[in-house]
């Protein structure tokens, strides 16, 4: 299988044709997807610095679609170290947060203290104990293409109260014409480090990313019918880095973690010396924020 670099985002919500792949899904490969899932784990503080999070425009039309008001109960699938976290807190939503990395974890709780009323707790999403609660709001951000989707869209409708929200977030990597692509610019020490792979690189436009707006996009192309019609927006995001800070944030995505060391940091490595060099040592990594919302269904 190639590696999407430029789709899915580590944690991202995904681009392209996975729903299908989905479709097929074993229990083996739900355990891999878990396992990869957890390479994260290895890296908390880089994944905090340097990973993109949402725009505040995001949160406010996330409260304005659904007309959840202060002090709702909001769940947030994979919280990781709590970037979406803090900004659901700020609106002054009561959130519980399940993360089931305790290195994301404990690195959330850090951060969203003092943040507002946060409870991180450690677990999966499939197997947490809910202990009989529910929810006016469930957010995944960056996270939702990890869960068990045979569990996954039973269990949201499950915990959400009747007149409750489902909201998926991620972060899109894209292209801009004309603009030098890092990934282009570095395809062959990707062939050098991991030969024979076609996939490094070439994210899609925003064009291409925006006509994924129908539902819940890939890879969700089947929830049961257990929530309403999906309303999406979109929020262009631009990092910018120099070599070495573009590496690091390649060690915090998952397609990089999976790389054995010694094939990985070479390849980091060159690729900060090609941005050094060849980049005037800055380059943009551009993204599409995006906000799925909607209602729960029965």
């Amino acid at each position: 299988m190639r590696p999407m670099l430029a789709h899915p985002d580590g944690r991202g919500t995904g681009y392209g044709g996975v729903a299908a792949a989905r479709a097929r899904e074993t229990p083996a490969m739900s355990s891999d997807r878990r396992d990869l899932g957890r390479v994260f784990e290895e890296v908390p503080d880089l994944y905090d610095r340097l990973r993109p999070t949402y725009p505040d425009e995001l949160f406010a039309e996330l409260a304005s679609i659904t007309g959840v008001d202060r002090h709702a109960a909001v769940l947030e699938v994979g919280c990781g170290t709590g970037q979406a976290t803090r900004s659901l807190a700020a609106r002054g939503w009561a959130v519980t947060a399940v993360e089931p990395g305790a290195p994301m974890a404990d690195l959330a709780r850090r951060r969203s203290a003092g943040a507002g009323d946060v409870q991180v707790e450690t677990a999966t999403f499939e197997e947490w104990d809910d202990r009989g609660r529910r929810f006016d709001l469930l957010v995944a951000a960056s996270s939702w293409h990890w869960i068990d989707p045979a569990v996954g869209w039973r269990r949201a409708h499950r915990l959400l109260r009747p007149d409750g929200w489902m909201a998926v977030l991620g972060n899109v990597v894209v292209r801009r014409p004309g603009e030098t692509e890092v990934y282009a610019a570095t395809a062959d020490l990707h062939e050098r480090f991991v030969p024979g792979n076609a996939g490094w690189g070439h994210p899609p436009s925003e064009d291409e990313v925006r006509a994924t707006g129908a539902g819940w996009g890939p890879p969700n192309a089947e929830t049961g019918g257990l929530f309403g019609p999906t309303t999406v927006r979109w929020y262009p995001n631009v990092q910018w880095f120099d070599g070495a800070g573009f590496a690091d944030l390649l060690r915090t995505t998952s397609v990089y973690r999976r790389l054995d060391e010694h094939v990985r940091e070479p390849l980091l490595d060159a690729i900060a010396e090609r941005i050094r060099t060849d980049l005037a040592d800055r380059v943009p990594r551009r993204y599409l924020s995006v906000l799925r919302v909607g209602r729960r269904r029965g």
